[in-house]
């Protein structure tokens, strides 16, 4: 394949990573992604074309403002080499077949979801909800053979296959950690989980079904055991400190996604 279209998909990604920037900024302040234009948050200089350049403009300007020397946040062009990184991943798993393009979409949402959580401590419905319904409806474009397909064999495939496992992967996916939560709750008398969880693996379920969506879970679970206890011991931090579960989830997803078939075939060559 002709290597300016693998560079044409990282600048794909770096640019649909500028927009989740927006994203992630503006929506848990209950703002809009398309107006107004990008501002400097300290002296709200309108962002110009040149200032607006994914990575090269951070490179450019140093991380300050043009017009304030206020730092920028090196969350910018980590999202956005992030965003490139993953696209690209899914280019060399998929091309440009119908799976790349729907978890494209898919991986857009879990960065915003990650980076919004880490944040701000909070899921958005917009997202989790709105996700869950994108999911749900597009599943059947996980299927690279979805346009290759008889319409009479793809119509048993869509209804008896994918549609069901998305199904199932909602109502495990979000049921396993709405258990989990009340369980919780019960024992401790607190809460342990909040329904944003809940919500956020009703998307990744939507998208990747029930057998990805318990593997998310696990993974999520373990990267959060691992990375909270580190963090928590390191920062002298209260146990009871919240860690922002989504994020977790939202790195699992992706490493569900990406090499969710190899883990499942390493960890039961591993019974």
């Amino acid at each position: 394949m002709p290597w300016w279209i693998h560079l044409f998909v990282v600048l794909f990604g770096l640019v649909i990573g500028s927009f989740l920037n927006v994203c992630i900024h503006r929506i848990p302040r209950g703002q809009s992604v398309v107006r107004p234009r990008s501002r400097c948050p300290q002296c709200k200089h309108a962002i110009r074309a040149w200032e607006n350049i994914p990575l090269v403009s951070y490179a450019i300007l140093r991380g300050r403002c043009s017009k304030c020397k206020a730092r920028i946040s090196w969350v910018y062009p980590l999202v956005e080499a992030l965003t490139a990184g993953v696209f690209y991943l899914l280019f060399l798993k998929y091309e440009f077949s119908s799976p790349f393009f729907l978890n494209a979409i898919f991986f857009s949402l879990l960065i915003a979801l990650t980076f919004i959580d880490l944040y701000h401590r909070i899921l958005p419905d917009v997202l989790t909800l709105g996700g869950t319904a994108v999911g749900f409806l597009l599943v059947p474009l996980q299927s690279s053979e979805f346009f290759a397909k008889p319409a009479s064999s793809l119509l048993v495939d869509v209804i008896t296959t994918r549609y069901f496992e998305s199904f199932l992967g909602i109502a495990l996916g979000g049921g396993l950690l709405w258990v989990a939560a009340r369980l919780y709750l019960a024992v401790k008398k607190v809460e342990g989980m909040g329904l944003g969880d809940v919500k956020m693996m009703m998307t990744i379920g939507a998208f990747l079904g029930w057998r990805f969506a318990w593997l998310t879970v696990f993974l999520g679970s373990l990267v959060g055991a691992v990375v909270g206890l580190t963090f928590i011991y390191f920062s002298g931090r209260d146990k009871r400190y919240e860690l922002p579960f989504g994020s977790f989830l939202g790195i699992a997803a992706i490493a569900a996604t990406l090499w969710g078939k190899d883990l499942i075939a390493w960890y039961v060559n591993m019974l």
